[in-house]
């Protein structure tokens, strides 16, 4: 077993070329962090491969013996608790990195340099300045990276794009979304497993020190571990777990992914006391181009509200049940009673309902990840769209803990309390 990995390792300044696929090949894909979600994905890629033949699962990674033993013997494949045994090996074309957040730059950044591409769950990172290094990394190697929110492969978006590149809401105002969730047990409070630990004998064994990585060091705490959303040193909660959902499809309806440029949250913990992050959150954000966005969330209430852009002459309601992990059979362009005479026009004063295609996001996300990897062109939810959500949630996370409006200079990625001075 190699040692924890040092807090700040350095990369490789040189960069490897990944494995030239031919027409037939299947793509040979390896899980680092095989924990609920990542043990989801993972069986998405193998299910996929197997209807398909486009990929198989070669190895899998978690800081839990009992994880990798479970993951091991259902792909039938290697295993290991050091995700630098799976990055040094040269028969692994693409990782699945499905760790806590506060390893997913890292491993990223050093996939890409070993010449292989990633599929990385979201959020994308855990910082800004991450999110930057990942954007410049990809650029630099050439690697194709997808970003693990499936949500953005509904065909919803897609169709809202186009209607907003024709005209069809004028002037864009405001943006609005949520992701509301209730539970009796708290969010994100799931099972312990009680015999586990650093000092666990066989498959309770868990690598304390390389689950905490550049985390702050502490003691190990069962909590922080299997229920690590809870916590800021590995996670932004509602913000980097649910919003990266909604802020994603939007930039994908606007056309053209923005970075805000003001960006101010709040919220509190009002029903579940046994964390750090918030149970009730909320932002308001500014961009440049002139229009606003909203978002809402609590894990205390499941009542969502719209999923809309709203425009001058027109909104175009995306998610009128507000799920943007669910489903809408159309969007619908709903035109304001004081839309200009132009507007009314060319498109009318009534409803018009756009149908959307049903698929699976999943399997969908899955194969478009695949498919760029062999024509090396850029995936749905690419680096440069999936930045400009990070940013955005990444302020809201700090506007909340510092209690202050923060400011965003998009030329150097630099965040300040004061406008015009970061």
């Amino acid at each position: 077993m190699l040692a924890a990995a040092p807090a700040m390792a350095a990369r490789p300044a040189a960069k490897m070329s990944g494995r030239v696929l031919g027409a037939n090949d299947r793509i040979q894909v390896a899980c680092i962090g095989t924990g609920g979600r990542g043990r989801y994905v993972t069986g998405a890629f193998a299910k996929y491969g197997q209807e398909s033949n486009q990929c198989v699962i070669v190895g899998v990674c978690d800081t839990y013996q009992k994880r990798v033993n479970l993951n091991k013997e259902t792909y039938k494949c290697d295993g290991t608790l050091d995700y630098r045994e799976i990055l040094a090996r040269k028969d692994v074309d693409a990782v699945i990195v499905a760790t806590p957040d506060h390893w997913h730059a890292r491993i990223a950044l050093e996939a890409m340099d070993t010449g292989k591409d990633v599929y990385l769950e979201k959020p994308m990172c855990h910082t800004i300045e991450e999110a930057r290094q990942l954007v410049a990394t990809v650029k630099e190697t050439k690697r194709v990276l997808q970003v693990g929110s499936q949500t953005t492969s509904g065909d919803q978006w897609h169709k809202a794009r186009k209607a907003i590149a024709d005209g069809m809401i004028g002037k864009h105002i405001m943006s609005q979304g949520s992701y509301h969730r209730n539970s009796i047990e708290g969010e994100w409070n799931w099972p312990i497993d009680k015999e586990a630990g650093p000092d666990g004998k066989g498959e309770n064994y868990i690598d304390w020190k390389m689950f905490l990585g550049p985390a702050q060091k502490r003691p190990y705490d069962a909590d922080r571990f299997f229920r690590f959303r809870k916590y800021w040193d590995y996670s932004g909660g509602v913000a980097t777990d649910l919003f990266f959902h909604v802020a994603a499809p939007m930039n994908i309806c606007w056309g053209e992914p923005q970075f805000p440029t003001k960006v101010m949250a709040s919220g509190g913990i009002y029903a579940f006391h046994d964390r750090e992050v918030p149970d009730t959150f909320h932002l308001i954000a500014e961009y440049g181009k002139g229009y606003s966005v909203v978002l809402s969330s609590s894990m205390a209430n499941s009542q969502h509200i719209p999923g809309l852009i709203r425009g001058k002459d027109a909104s175009l309601i995306m998610v009128e049940h507000g799920r943007f992990e669910g489903h809408a059979p159309h969007i619908t362009v709903r035109p304001e009673k004081a839309a200009s005479k132009e507007y009314l026009e060319k498109f009318g004063k009534e409803d018009i309902k756009i149908p959307v295609e049903a698929n699976d996001t999943m399997r969908t996300h899955v194969a478009n990840f695949l498919d760029s990897m062999r024509t090396r062109k850029k995936p749905t939810l690419d680096v440069e769209t999936a930045a400009r959500a990070q940013v955005l949630i990444s302020m809201a996370v700090q506007s909340y803990r510092q209690g202050k409006v923060l400011y965003f200079n998009e030329s150097n990625w630099k965040v300040s309390d004061k406008p015009g001075k970061a």
